[in-house]
């Protein structure tokens, strides 16, 4: 654990590389026992800058780890029959464990249909009903990476969450709604009173203030700021924007909902943007796929 100026700093860069390095391990004793490495298949349909550099660090990180990735890319204009048919092929392949298809997808194209022709063995980012419901009824399940990712960092710092209020800021079904089922939940992280909050909230600051664990996925730059903060509060910022800044090579600097200078000077503990929650997301992924591969989830 690391104090920095009187703050736990949640370092989510040093839990996924532990992370990655658990795995790696894992499909050693796979390879040697005469299986297959785990194999991770993605879709990218189009050409949006953002999603092939978040499919382009998957496919990267699956090398680092031993398992095996094919990407499939498609043509905006793809029509959305052809895209389930793609996803067919990969549900009907043995030798593929986990899919996922890159989001945001054109708009002539529904999230919903193409999330549920999804395998439920194979859903490894955790979006199909399937394992959305069997996550709520805490069942065995794959769970979605931001929020598995959270979890595991609060169960790595060991910071306690039991009898705790938890406020949750933001309610996609990515992020905010999963998170708040587990923290709820009768486990550890969980047992918290947990407050699901949105935009439309009133009083958000007095209820904000009233959290000892802040989970902020609200998606606005600098939302959160130090007197929404209680005292000792444990703060995970979930949001990262691109904010421009002459100062920088690139001409950006990262920021998160948080405002983390002032926040920090409150918090007990605290993710920082870059290098908190958004570390964790593909390690939980890969952490996904290998229960896929090791049937672990589905058995």
């Amino acid at each position: 654990m690391e104090k920095k100026e009187g703050f736990l700093k949640i370092d989510g860069k040093k839990v996924s590389a532990t992370i990655k390095e658990e795995i790696a391990e894992a499909v050693k004793k796979l390879k040697k026992a005469g299986e297959n490495p785990p194999h991770l298949a993605a879709i990218l349909v189009g050409e949006d800058g953002a999603s092939q550099t978040y499919v382009a660090a998957k496919v990267k990180a699956c090398e680092q780890v031993g398992f095996e990735s094919t990407l499939v890319r498609l043509d905006e204009q793809v029509t959305e029959e052809e895209l389930l048919k793609e996803i067919q092929k990969i549900n009907d392949n043995p030798e593929i464990h986990g899919l996922i298809v890159q989001l945001p997808l054109p708009k002539h194209i529904s999230v919903e249909k193409v999330t549920a022709q999804i395998r439920p063995e194979k859903d490894v980012d955790g979006f199909t009903p399937a394992n959305v419901g069997r996550m709520t009824l805490g069942w065995p399940a794959y769970i979605s990476a931001t929020p598995n990712g959270i979890v595991e960092l609060l169960k790595r710092y060991e910071i306690e969450t039991s009898g705790k209020h938890c406020v949750v800021i933001g309610r996609s079904h990515i992020v905010g709604s999963p998170m708040s089922i587990l923290m709820a939940r009768n486990d550890h992280p969980g047992n918290c009173t947990v407050t699901l909050t949105h935009s439309r909230t009133q009083n958000l600051n007095d209820i904000a203030r009233s959290a000892d664990i802040l989970i902020v996925a609200i998606g606005k730059a600098g939302f959160v700021t130090a007197e929404m903060v209680k005292p000792g509060a444990v703060v995970i910022d979930v949001g990262i924007h691109r904010i421009p800044d002459d100062s920088k090579k690139n001409g950006y600097r990262l920021v998160g909902d948080v405002v983390f200078d002032e926040v920090s000077k409150k918090a007990s503990a605290i993710t920082p943007v870059p290098g908190g929650v958004g570390p964790m997301t593909i390690a939980s992924l890969l952490y996904n796929t290998l229960l896929a591969a090791q049937g672990k989830i589905y058995s």
